[in-house]
């Protein structure tokens, strides 16, 4: 499938909110309790792990653009098998786990935007999944988008 604006877009937004993620600004510190600064961490190591598990079984397949690649295949197995979207729940993980651990009120914001715009991109992806892959509405009715589908 040929690429739009719109995959740039998403791409580029996504790569200025990583910036301005990483950037230091203490605008406010929180004073968790330590517990949260425990959650914090266990939800940081958790999201990294997700992130790399994920990578490893969409392996060729992967591309930043929300547009699948020409060749792709769709993946069912492994963590796909639950969630939709787990790179992006990992990555979720990771930014709120981090802001949870060292207490920043910026970072936590910041993770919310970003939580806000995965949801966009993955409503606009999905577009073109299914578009690509007749089987995909079925897969998206018995899976998570960026969790596992309790009931």
């Amino acid at each position: 499938m040929k690429l739009e604006n719109n995959d740039f877009l998403f791409v580029l937004v996504q790569f200025i909110l990583f910036f301005v993620y990483v950037i230091d600004v203490k605008i406010v510190s929180i004073g968790w309790l330590p517990f949260i600064n425990r959650i914090g961490l266990f939800t940081f190591v958790l999201g990294v792990l997700i992130v790399f598990i994920s990578l490893l079984q969409l392996n060729k397949n992967l591309s930043p653009f929300p547009t699948p690649k020409l060749n792709s295949k769709l993946v069912k197995t492994g963590l796909y098998k639950f969630i939709r979207h787990p790179i992006y729940a990992g990555i979720l993980c990771v930014v709120f786990g981090y802001g949870l651990y060292i207490g920043s009120f910026f970072k936590l914001i910041i993770a919310t935007t970003i939580y806000m715009l995965f949801y966009f991109k993955t409503k606009y992806e999905e577009e073109k999944l299914q578009e690509f892959f007749e089987e995909y509405k079925v897969y998206k009715a018995t899976t998570g988008r960026f969790f596992p589908r309790i009931f």
